[in-house]
């Protein structure tokens, strides 16, 4: 299982934009194959930072997913949305495997 952090830089002043898309990609998402963990916007501290966590099996699965997820109609109004809007004002991924037992394993 591997986590895609998307790391966000947004403008501020547009933070209602990134939550609305932020809804959208919680109905899109799992949707489409991956296991949603969820989207944060700023709350305190930076302004401008915003993060999209999700897991999904393999780098495969991923490419699978992507497929799906630019043929979903509300994948598709999504990207067409940051991109009329340009609320993004950059997008970092880092993929990332779990080192520990799940919180609360033993």
């Amino acid at each position: 299982m591997l986590t895609c952090i998307i790391r966000y830089h947004i403008d501020p002043a547009r933070k209602a934009l990134f939550e609305r898309y932020a809804r959208n990609w919680g109905e899109a998402i799992p949707r489409c194959g991956a296991d949603l963990i969820g989207y944060f916007s700023p709350h305190e501290g930076s302004s401008t930072l915003a993060y999209g966590i999700y897991n999904i099996e393999s780098l495969a699965a991923y490419e699978a997913y992507r497929v799906r997820l630019a043929a979903d109609p509300l994948g598709r109004e999504n990207y067409e949305f940051a991109q009329r809007e340009r609320f993004l004002m950059r997008e970092d991924r880092t993929w990332l495997k779990c080192a520990s037992a799940p919180h609360g394993a033993r």
